[in-house]
């Protein structure tokens, strides 16, 4: 739940970019503007092409924006940076390391900070549902379980902003609602994240404010705050309503921007 009174994380601020195909400059993103607050966890949906995962990455600094810029705490991003963590759909996981291993690894410090990094490692395990499995290789899980170790990698940065590309894409519908409650459970814990998904559902049930971008015009095309206390019950009359309300939003962006 976001802190309400509070400055602002990330602004997004008259954001522009475009790939140039063949010699000829194709915007994807168009004067887009946005903030998120402390403790807000605020998803984002589109059809294919509308410059969600484009965001994403000039967010964690991995792509600079053609115009326009990011700000964290009010400085532009012009980098990654350990204070933006990235979840992708993939675990991307060491395979020839093991869970714990895989969770500090690229932590740098003396032989005592390498043992409190251990420590927490730990604690993360038991907090995504692991507990015990530090010693294991990825090989020997499932995908919801790889997908909890990379959550728990990132955890272990204490980043100010968890930026999360469609995370759980590739999960069957039972363990992707249980990683949904786990990402309910950081957010009860002040935890702000930048969710990307195609599923209008998931956005509902997980999100303080759904942001839509339209592919017909590369910016914001509407957003909407979910006043629905948790957990959400997806029967709920009102779950169902925003839900269609968003399939509205979805079904009127049909065309590829010129």
């Amino acid at each position: 739940m976001m802190e309400s009174g509070q400055p602002a994380i990330l602004e997004v601020v008259n954001l522009g970019h475009s790939f140039v195909h063949n010699g000829v400059a194709e915007p994807v993103l168009r004067d887009l503007s946005f903030a998120v607050r402390p403790g807000e966890l605020v998803c984002l949906i589109g059809r294919s092409g509308c410059g969600k995962s484009t965001l994403l990455n000039i967010v964690a600094g991995f792509l600079a924006p053609t115009h326009g810029c990011c700000l964290l705490d009010g400085e532009c991003i012009d980098r990654p940076g350990p204070d933006r963590c990235v979840v992708f759909q993939e675990d991307a996981l060491f395979p020839w390391l093991t869970v714990g291993e895989n969770i500090v690894f690229g932590l740098r410090g003396n032989r005592e900070a390498r043992r409190r990094y251990q420590e927490e490692a730990e604690r993360l395990l038991g907090l995504v549902g692991l507990a015990g499995y530090g010693d294991y290789l990825p090989k020997a899980l499932s995908g919801g379980m790889k997908q909890r170790v990379a959550l728990a990698r990132v955890l272990i940065r204490s980043p100010r902003l968890l930026l999360m590309d469609e995370p759980f894409g590739a999960l069957d519908a039972q363990t992707r609602e249980e990683m949904q409650d786990l990402l309910l459970e950081l957010s009860l814990r002040r935890q702000t994240m930048l969710f990307v998904t195609h599923d209008v559902q998931e956005a509902v049930a997980l999100a303080d404010r759904v942001l839509f971008l339209d592919r017909t015009t590369g910016s914001l095309g509407g957003q909407l705050a979910i006043d629905l206390e948790r957990p959400r019950d997806r029967e709920d009359e009102r779950f169902q309503r925003h839900c269609a309300r968003l399939y509205r939003w979805l079904r009127r962006s049909t065309i590829c921007p010129p």
